[in-house]
């Protein structure tokens, strides 16, 4: 029999991927974007939309290995990996790395448990324990154990795992040899897309899964719970966040004709002026202890701001927290448009927004409303909530126990 080529066995598995019911869902994730075969490539790369197998690591992998590879570069793909997690990357590029991939090699094993049909290369990361995580939760796992000066990785071909050194470094933790995913992750390159070929690349992911879990029901195939929860109806967040605040904080004022306004009184012309009481100030409140950047936090308080511009509070008192309130910031109405220049985030540490509840009533505030920015990553929701709160929260799946809550992405 001739042997295959690189770009044969690559083709030859996206086909047979296809026509298999359990995987003929990502049918449509495949032909988003390019397939390369490359000389100057170890091993994969995905920047999320285009992929790249390196000619020789292909060469010496088995058919069953090919598909594995192949649905994990396209798993990366259908998640959304190097746009969703990049403020991950930001914070650990190697541990972002190792989070991403314990989630979908999980995935991929467990579609097929032997490996009859798929199976991952020995290398490949995987933790029985993280079945059913999120990146998220993983990579705040991974770090929490970093913290205790090591890391325990299993693998496909070792899951008893190894213990990896962890030292500290002047910026981050540096990890001993061991625990590097079996492909490369071009987190950079995902960021050189611009706005709208990243919403492009969304929405086609978004539309490729859609028609593949058709497919796959046509098919008698399953759909996995994590893509049903990613094409799930999404709340634009921006939305949801003004229609809440407006509720709650729109302008009291009403006309009346008691007192005709000045405005038009020298030209003889007899208008209603405005009355009203004062709808006082908005709390927001920012969990500066998980995953949320600078860039999450500038696009929250510039809509803040905009919402401001319709509902026109007395002010904002803004307060960055952790286990305490780190940072009490105020701006009345006529300073909100320098809050994005001005203020200065502190914070760091744990996570108990029932510290925010405490704050409230030890400086006796009285917002109309509260809106809270959180990875949702918390031991609890806080008790005695006196004003009503909407939760912004940045990881997925995750829903408040008190106030209401909507998914920032």
């Amino acid at each position: 029999m001739t042997k295959l080529t690189a770009e044969q066995k690559v083709q030859r598995a996206h086909v047979q991927l296809m026509k298999n019911p359990k995987y003929c869902l990502y049918s449509g994730v495949f032909m988003v974007g390019d397939v390369e075969i490359k000389d100057d490539v170890p091993t994969a790369c995905t920047n999320g939309r285009d992929v790249m197998y390196g000619r020789a690591f292909i060469d010496k992998l088995s058919e069953t290995n090919v598909k594995g590879v192949i649905l994990h570069e396209n798993l990366h793909k259908a998640f959304r990996h190097t746009t969703m997690w990049k403020h991950l990357y930001d914070k650990h590029a190697q541990m972002a790395n190792m989070a991403c991939d314990f989630v979908i090699n999980q995935m991929i094993v467990d579609s097929d448990p032997i490996g009859q049909e798929v199976a991952l290369p020995k290398d490949g990361l995987l933790d029985p324990k993280y079945r059913g995580w999120d990146s998220q939760q993983v990579f705040n796992d991974l770090m929490n154990q970093a913290k205790q000066g090591s890391v325990h990785v299993k693998t496909v071909g070792d899951q008893t795992g190894k213990d990896i050194p962890v030292e500290q470094g002047d910026k981050e933790y540096v990890l001993g040899e061991g625990g590097e995913p079996m492909d490369q992750h071009d987190w950079e390159g995902a960021k050189e897309m611009g706005k709208e070929e990243k919403e492009k690349l969304a929405k086609d992911i978004d539309q490729a899964l859609r028609q593949g879990s058709i497919l796959a029901g046509k098919m008698k195939g399953n759909v996995p719970r994590e893509v049903v929860d990613a094409l799930e109806a999404k709340v634009d967040w921006r939305e949801a966040m003004r229609e809440f605040v407006t509720s709650f904080c729109m302008d009291k004022d009403e006309s009346t004709w008691r007192r005709p306004s000045r405005r038009w009184i020298d030209q003889d012309v007899y208008m209603p002026s405005l009355i009203g009481e004062s709808v006082g100030r908005i709390m927001v409140a920012i969990d500066m202890s998980g995953s949320i950047g600078q860039a999450e936090i500038g696009q929250f308080l510039g809509e803040v701001r905009k919402i401001c511009e319709t509902v026109r509070p007395d002010g904002i008192d803004l307060v960055y927290w952790d286990t305490d309130v780190c940072q009490h910031e105020k701006y009345d109405q006529d300073q909100l448009d320098n809050l994005l220049s001005s203020t200065k985030p502190k914070g760091g540490g744990g996570t108990d927004p029932q510290c925010v509840v405490d704050y409230i009533k030890a400086h006796k505030l009285k917002p109309e409303c509260a809106v809270v920015l959180t990875d949702g990553y918390v031991g609890s929701w806080g008790k005695g909530w006196e004003c009503p709160t909407l939760w912004g929260i940045t990881s997925r799946g995750i829903k408040s126990e008190v106030g209401k809550s909507v998914e920032i992405y």
